[in-house]
């Protein structure tokens, strides 16, 4: 005679909690162990929080003196973010080869955000993956910006991209895995003038459109980068390829950006629309910071680096198709902030 048992025992129940428990313990073991270099910078801050936020044991590289609270009251901010979302600040120093070597081989991925004026030095950070012996999963170099290997801007931006180019042979050379990210435009920097090179605000009776006006661009939330990066470090479609980020509803044209920008101010301003060749002058006659930002809008309004190739999988995955539960923030919602 068979015994049909309806429901669990209590030593069924114990059973399944104890496999319950190794299968949350096995999820955590498999969250990599992430060290951000650069990891106060403008970007890096989002990625170092976002990391955290998805329960990767989080390393932040900062200088010993930079982690003292009373020297800049932003930064002691920042810091004390990172100590509430349970970050280790490892002291260490970029040019410092020891306790850059000491800093990684505590984790598993490393990921760099520093700004252009290191961008050349990121050879000792891979020198410094080399001699840590450290089994590395994933090397990001600081790229968030386009796709490097596919642009055309013309100088200033030109010699600051192609250092990223040579990172990028360098760290194929190395033989360490890695992923590049592309993230476009930072919505934070990008969206608060509504893409105008020289304004220091949202318009207020006109509106300066570089070129045509009808080619796209991709504006993305700085935290919504970090989210997208960190989900990107364990991921075997992103090993050895560029992750894009290019959620559908954030690649507009100049035109388009403006007259979103109008029906929600319930407001017509005045287009002013320069040619390629004037933006190539203004480029050419301008000081630096100004000339950069000319050229960087160039190569995205112009010369379409954003959207003028089609992403292959032999080189490169897309970031909202790759994970489509992430809730990103729309250009429209990111506006919204502004009203």
């Amino acid at each position: 005679m068979r015994l049909l048992v309806i429901g669990d025992t209590k030593k069924q129940k114990l059973r399944k909690k104890r496999s319950i428990d190794r299968s949350i313990e096995r999820g955590m073991a498999a969250k990599s162990r992430i060290l951000v270099i650069g990891a106060t910078g403008y970007i890096g801050k989002h990625i170092v929080l976002a990391s955290a936020r998805h329960g990767h044991p989080t390393f932040a590289l900062v200088r010993e003196t930079a982690a003292a609270a009373d020297l800049n009251p932003a930064k002691a901010k920042l810091f004390e973010d990172f100590e509430a979302a349970g970050v280790t600040l490892v002291h260490g120093n970029f040019y410092d080869h020891a306790s850059l070597v000491r800093a990684v081989k505590q984790v598993d991925v490393v990921i760099s955000t520093v700004g252009s004026s290191q961008l050349k030095d990121q050879t000792k950070i891979i020198d410094a993956i080399k001699d840590s012996g450290a089994d590395i999963k994933r090397f990001l170099p600081s790229e968030f910006g386009n796709d490097v290997d596919r642009g055309h801007a013309v100088e200033p931006v030109k010699s600051m991209l192609d250092v990223k180019v040579q990172i990028r042979r360098a760290v194929e050379a190395s033989g360490i895995p890695y992923t590049f990210v592309a993230s476009n435009f930072f919505a934070g920097y990008f969206l608060s003038t509504l893409a105008q090179a020289e304004a220091t605000g949202l318009p207020t009776d006109k509106v300066i459109i570089l070129g045509d006006g009808n080619v796209k661009a991709v504006f993305v939330d700085e935290d919504d980068v970090g989210t997208y990066t960190v989900r990107a470090v364990d991921d075997p479609a992103t090993l050895n390829k560029v992750l894009y980020v290019k959620p559908p509803a954030n690649i507009l044209s100049h035109n388009e950006l403006v007259s979103l920008w109008e029906k929600k101010v319930g407001k017509t301003f005045e287009k002013v629309y320069v040619s390629e060749e004037e933006v190539l002058k203004k480029i050419q006659e301008s000081p630096v910071p100004l000339s950069l930002s000319y050229a960087t809008y160039h190569l995205a309004f112009i010369d379409g680096d954003h959207t003028n190739f089609e992403i292959e999988p032999s080189f490169g995955v897309e970031a909202s198709e790759l994970y489509p539960d992430v809730k990103y923030i729309s250009v429209d919602e990111y506006l919204n902030h502004y009203l």
